[in-house]
């Protein structure tokens, strides 16, 4: 999917949902100021978050200059030291979860926290060292006899905007994305699903993950439409040459236009 269809699909997504907000969102006033506490003690590479999702235009009405498309796009959040939530109805971001609290603000209906953790050391990245990998398998794409390769792109993952591989293998078919020589650690974190709305609705089947180390199989992942950012884990024992395969499949004679989305890291 293009990035500005992309934006213009999550966007108009999140103003209806934020139509049925009510009056105890704050208004600009209170939220102008809660974005003034953030800026004064925003340091680079801090990740900023909005809690519930609806509040997320609000949100970067007033701090979207300091959200860049990668930050937006991440893979997850584990990778942040210092998180800002912003937050109404006294909901919270699950990208925050386990982190601690080290500041806190209220203004009016709107709550602001400062939260820290442990940020994960990544050893690779399959996403933005993509361009090493191989691929094999046949992959297709929309009119069912055009062939497109996979890629790196910016997509939308149940509504949300992703930066991933994406793979469109044929009905019933595999492809194979293969890195060698990968260094690893202890665990490869990934997430994957279906991308794109309007192919989601009018192809339900599901489609399958299964990530390989040095030819060993992990347990294969499956995901259908209604699933969004599937979360899975590998364990890996440290080494500096390993091959790692992820191999998408769709499922059914039938799995047309799967855009299976993936990103994944090995982390100490």
């Amino acid at each position: 999917m293009a990035p500005a269809a992309l934006l213009l699909l999550v966007s108009a997504w999140e103003i209806v949902s934020t139509v049925r907000a009510g009056g105890d969102v704050g208004d600009d006033r209170e939220w102008a100021a809660a974005a003034d506490a953030v800026r004064s003690r925003h340091q680079p590479g801090d990740l900023i978050v909005f809690a519930p999702r609806w509040a997320d235009p609000i949100g970067r009405l007033h701090l979207g200059d300091l959200i860049p498309v990668e930050m937006a796009a991440r893979m997850d959040a584990a990778r942040y030291a210092r998180i800002w939530e912003v937050s109404v109805r006294g909901d919270r971001a699950p990208a925050g979860a386990g982190a601690r609290q080290a500041w806190r603000g209220e203004f009016g209906p709107v709550t602001v926290r400062l939260l820290e953790q442990p940020p994960v050391e990544v050893v690779y990245d399959f996403v933005e060292t993509f361009g090493q990998a191989a691929i094999s398998g046949a992959y297709a794409k929309r009119s069912r006899d055009r062939s497109v390769p996979p890629a790196v792109d910016l997509e939308e993952v149940g509504f949300e905007p992703r930066r991933c591989v994406r793979v469109v293998p044929r009905p019933g078919q595999t492809v194979r994305v293969t890195y060698g020589r990968v260094p690893l650690g202890s665990v490869i974190v990934g997430y994957v699903g279906l991308a794109d709305a309007f192919t989601r609705r009018e192809h339900r089947q599901p489609a399958e993950l299964a990530v390989e180390v040095n030819g060993r199989p992990a347990p294969n992942v499956r995901f259908g439409v209604d699933d969004g950012w599937v979360r899975f884990e590998v364990q890996t024992d440290p080494t500096d040459a390993a091959t790692v395969t992820f191999a998408a499949t769709a499922l059914g004679a039938e799995a047309y236009d799967k855009l299976v989305c993936f990103a994944a890291e090995a982390r100490k």
